[in-house]
């Protein structure tokens, strides 16, 4: 899992490495975990 990935030059670069999992502000910024939990409720 990578983490801090802002742009999506970054995002870019750790696809081309075959990293398909990871985490940064380029996909969301920090949420408190109720929201957390709703969002992923809905996606499930």
């Amino acid at each position: 899992v990578a983490e801090g990935i802002e742009t999506s030059e970054d995002e870019a670069v750790l696809k081309a490495l075959h990293c398909v999992t990871g985490q940064g502000y380029y996909y969301a910024k920090p949420m408190p975990a109720t929201e957390f939990a709703g969002r992923f409720m809905k996606r499930a």
